[in-house]
């Protein structure tokens, strides 16, 4: 398919603006479901640019359509918004002044991007088939902003046959490369939240019995037992601990305990198999200590599963896009993304784009440290541009 506009060209008219607003995100960035400035500034980018609002009952997020003038299909793009509770200590102008929370996994990137090809297909609205719908998403992080989207309406109304498509930049990867997968792409995550509850004491007295602090240490120090073997195209399952709670006082053995962390798999076997052997470890453990242990999965996404057909469709728009050999087929992450409840959907394509700084800096998402090369976002604004425009003249596959 032909694009009716030169894609490149269009990305380059809205360029300098992409990188303001990256940058305005990144200085006032907001946690899952408080994404209220950020909403106001999506809504502020699309006033008067002739898209219709799709209100749904949420304190954050925003849903826009854009009808073109010519017959096609319905393409959904998608970009998460909200930011992480981390301390960034990257020296940049636009650095977050907002203590102890940054954009650190590039979600600033992916709303700017997104911004800049709505505007650009707007202004070229009457030569461009279809029906393209801009869903911001609020709090990716916290698993729970997809499903919160689902279950107030988003995609009622959706027609049969249309296909959904979005990105992550990736700071391992260099600028101007771009990775595809069909099939199983990311994993599948668990939040896991285990409580320990013991009698406390005086620590003069401690020992091993009823003492939370020893199940805790112990407890954290064999998580990663609950994986052990399990492997899915050459790249390990995951399960880590993010947060340990415990005591009030040097002197005094605590009556509670908490762990948070998260299990990651990518198949229905590991799956069960990696939650049994979580359930064996906290009943060792609380035998062990003659502690009660609690075991919840507060939060949960599905691994995300790209649709063939269009993954075949944004990998030869970015093929066409980018210089020979820059494009490839990535391989399964254990990082995930509940952009996959979406996905369960409405079939799609999730993507990487290169995002690391030449010089190495980057550091890696979810570190003080994360950066990217803002040029990452005339790479993902143009492969968004392509694909949807594709998409809107390529018939669905029939399941």
């Amino acid at each position: 398919m032909t694009a009716p506009f030169d894609v490149a060209g269009a990305v380059a008219s809205v360029y300098d603006e992409m990188v303001d607003t990256r940058r305005e995100l990144h200085r006032r960035p907001e946690l899952g479901f408080e994404e209220r400035a950020t909403t106001a500034l999506v809504r502020k980018r699309l006033a008067g640019l002739g898209l219709a609002e799709t209100a749904l009952p949420l304190p954050t997020g925003a849903v826009f359509t854009l009808e073109g003038g010519r017959p096609g299909g319905t393409v959904v793009l998608r970009a998460d918004m909200d930011a992480l509770p981390v301390a960034e200590r990257v020296e940049v102008p636009y650095a977050s002044a907002v203590d102890g929370v940054m954009h650190a996994c590039g979600h600033d990137a992916h709303t700017a991007a997104l911004l800049g090809v709505a505007r650009l297909l707007a202004a070229r609205a009457g030569d461009v088939p279809g029906r393209y719908v801009f869903v911001f998403q609020p709090a990716e992080e916290q698993l729970g902003g997809a499903q919160a989207m689902l279950d107030a309406g988003l995609f009622d109304d959706l027609p049969a046959g249309a296909r959904l498509i979005g990105c992550h930049v990736a700071s391992p990867l260099p600028v101007g490369w771009v990775g595809v997968r069909a099939g199983v792409a990311m994993s599948e995550v668990h939040a896991v939240r285990v409580t320990l509850r013991g009698p406390g004491g005086h620590g003069a007295m401690a020992g091993d019995e009823g003492n939370v602090v020893l199940a805790l240490t112990r407890l954290s120090a064999e998580l990663g037992d609950v994986v052990r073997g399990l492997v899915f195209e050459e790249v390990h399952c995951v399960c880590s601990a993010g947060v340990l709670r415990v005591g009030t006082a040097p002197n005094v053995v605590p009556e509670h305990a908490v762990l948070e962390g998260t299990l990651r798999t990518f198949t229905d076997d590991q799956r069960e198999e990696a939650l049994g052997r979580l359930g064996d470890l906290c009943r060792r453990v609380g035998e062990a200590y003659a502690v009660d242990v609690d075991l919840q999965l507060p939060g949960h996404s599905s691994a995300v599963v790209n649709d063939p057909a269009t993954a075949t469709v944004v990998e030869a728009t970015a093929v066409g896009l980018l210089p020979e050999g820059q494009v490839v087929q990535m391989p399964p992450v254990a990082p995930s993304d509940d952009v996959s409840e979406f996905l369960l959907r409405v079939p799609g394509c999730y993507f990487l784009v290169g995002a690391g700084r030449p010089d190495g800096s980057s550091g890696p998402h979810h570190a003080p440290t994360f950066a990217i090369d803002e040029a990452c976002l005339r790479v993902a604004a143009e492969v968004l541009t392509g694909a949807a425009l594709a998409l809107a003249v390529t018939p669905a596959a029939v399941p």
